[in-house]
């Protein structure tokens, strides 16, 4: 039975909104993606988010969002790149379900990253891209439950994480 949330966290880039989109939906299972969640909270984009309130105000709400969807539905959700460098959110999310990790090299990260969506790192460009892969790599790893190994294309990565949820939670298995 699917009872803990899956809880996709990885670099900006590494895949885990469209993999848990599609991976929801093949398990009729819910799907949220944080970072939309929190623009409709507020109201607008988070790059406008960052703007007005500050990345301490993002986070800070980052961090009641977690808290509020413990007391949701099982689902898959797509945690925001930084969400992890909250020690909190790590214990909250260890506490109501399973860390995947969403990783894929830096470099197919660079080739096709839209900064434009990713405030933190648009300002700077791709040096930040690669800067923040470096400074988050051993905390993604460290967190992780389960390490799903993105870097063979998005239906291989599917393919995976619908394995992996199949077997962890006692869904029929393919």
């Amino acid at each position: 039975m699917f009872d803990r949330h899956v809880y996709l966290i990885g670099m900006p880039g590494s895949g885990k909104s469209s993999l848990g989109k599609r991976v929801a939906g093949n398990l009729h299972l819910p799907y949220i993606d944080m970072d939309k969640r929190l623009q409709e909270c507020f109201g607008m984009t988070v790059v406008d988010i960052f703007a007005k309130h500050g990345e301490e105000a993002f986070r800070t709400s980052e961090t009641n969002l977690l808290i509020e969807m413990t007391r949701e539905p099982a689902s898959v959700i797509s945690t925001g790149g930084g969400s992890v460098m909250n020690p909190e959110n790590v214990r909250i999310m260890k506490a109501s379900g399973l860390l995947v990790l969403v990783d894929r090299p830096l470099d197919q990260i660079l080739g096709d990253i839209k900064l434009d969506r990713r405030p933190t790192l648009a300002e700077k460009g791709l040096g930040e891209v690669e800067r923040v892969y470096k400074e988050r790599y051993d905390t993604y790893h460290g967190v992780a439950d389960i390490i799903l190994d993105n870097s063979k294309g998005f239906y291989p990565g599917v393919e995976e994480l619908e394995r992996i949820i199949r077997l962890r939670f006692g869904l029929y298995v393919i």
